[in-house]
Order: C-alpha cells, then structure tokens, then sequence
C-alpha cells in the first residue's frame, strides 16, 4: 500500500486537534474577544457619557457648571396662583453674579435662568400683559416675597443693605414672567451711582417698561424681548432695535419695574 494516504490522513488529524485546541482557550468564558475588550473599557472608566454630558461628566454647553449663553428655551413656571407659598431658594453661596462693563448688576443663569408665565402667550396679551391692572392681579405679597428675598439674597451671597436692593423678576411680569417660580427672582444689587440707604435704584425697570410699550405696540414680539431681556437687560433694547422707544403708560395699579 502507498505511504502518500497515510500522510494526507495524518495531516489532517493535525490540523484538527490543533483547530480545537484554538477554540478551547476561553471555553466556559461565555466572552469573545470582543466581550472581553469591552470589559476591559469599562473596567478603565471609559463608558460612554451620560446625555447631556461631556465625557468628563460635565453638563454640555456649560463651562466649570456655567452656562455658556442664554437657554434657547426659557423654561415655563407654573403660572398666577390664587395663593402663593414660600419658594425654596437654591443654596447659600451657590449663586454668582456677573456684572457688565459699566458694573451693571446681572444674575447668574444657573441659579436665574428665568421663567415665563403659561397664561401669557402672543396670542393672550390683550387679556393679559397689555390689560391694565393684570400685573398687580397676579402679584405675590410681601409676606411672601419677603422671606425668599432673604433666602436668595444668601444664596447670592448679598451682604449689603436688603433695603437697597430690589427682590426682581428677572423677567418682569409686566413681560410674561413667572410671578414667584424661584427661577425667575433674583436680589438684584443697586447699580452704579446709588447712595447707601437710599432703597433701590434699578434702571432695569425703565428697559422693561419700554418692552412692554414695544410688544404692546406689535413692535416685537414676546418671545424675543424675554429672551433679551434674560440675556442682558442693559443691551435688551438695542438688540431688538428699540434704543428710540418710550416707555408704557403708568399703570396706576402696578408697582414700578413689574
């Protein structure tokens, strides 16, 4: 018989056993070798990030846990309550605040992002905003706002007279804002120029008047002027293209800057 069939059979047997042996390496594993570089990943910490996030975890868009710009969105509060409660303030020394060029006051959009109320819309306003008497229909009372304002000024780290400065609506009501979500209430610091113990001096509350006047008058509309005035009340009225307009009529039954 010829020694070629018993080579080629012996060959085979080889290449067999060795095919198994390859095989047995991970047997009982339950892992491939790509199950096995996976753990390996997330053993080393490289999962992937959380949404919203970094891969270091930080939130994204933000910068050190601050907000790199105004929200594209102004979150909506909970609207006018027949009876307002205390709200609770975020952390004492949690907030900071930024200020302008020409030292102008504005709050930290962490903590003040703003809030809007739902029942003011551009289709509502001449039941709302442009009706007179609406702002005070809807304002929180003293009682109320005068605990929260001691709370933020803490959380701000104000350590100036509570006197002379002004507890406000980042976005007025007077502009749709939210009359006592937390978000939307800041102790606003006098600005330059102000004489200790002589209570506030807000320029802010001129701005908001001439806003109001601008959408009243179809001028602007809603949206944009809270998204300006969120951003930075000292550039709101140029941003729109507003530097000209005059402010609303008083409204004898608001208090000034709501």
């Amino acid at each position: 018989m010829s020694t070629t069939p018993r080579l080629a059979l012996a060959t085979v047997t080889v290449l067999i056993a060795v095919g198994v042996a390859g095989c047995s390496s991970d047997s009982g594993s339950g892992k491939t070798s790509s199950d096995s570089s996976a753990g390996n990943k997330a053993a080393s910490g490289s999962a992937a990030p959380l949404p919203g996030t970094t891969p270091s975890g930080t939130p994204s868009g933000t910068a050190a846990g601050k907000p790199s710009g105004t929200p594209d969105v102004i979150p909506a509060g909970p609207g006018p309550q027949g009876s307002y409660t205390v709200q609770k303030q975020p952390a004492p020394g949690t907030c900071s605040y930024r200020y302008t060029a020409a030292k102008e006051p504005l709050p930290d959009l962490t903590c003040t992002p703003g809030a809007t109320n739902p029942k003011v819309t551009q289709a509502t306003l001449k039941t709302t905003i442009c009706r007179s008497g609406y702002t005070a229909d809807i304002r929180p009372s003293t009682n109320i706002t005068g605990r929260e304002k001691t709370a933020n000024a803490a959380s701000y780290g104000y350590k100036g007279s509570l006197k002379d400065a002004e507890y406000d609506h980042l976005i007025s009501l007077q502009l749709g804002g939210d009359p006592n979500d937390p978000r939307n209430l800041w102790v606003q610091p006098p600005s330059p120029g102000h004489k200790d113990g002589a209570g506030p001096n807000n320029p802010k509350d001129a701005v908001e008047s001439k806003l109001k006047a601008a959408i009243c008058a179809g001028k602007t509309d809603l949206a944009k002027a809270q998204k300006a005035i969120v951003k930075d009340w000292t550039t709101a009225l140029s941003a729109l293209g507003l530097k000209d307009q005059k402010p609303a009529e008083k409204d004898p039954k608001a208090e000034e800057g709501e």
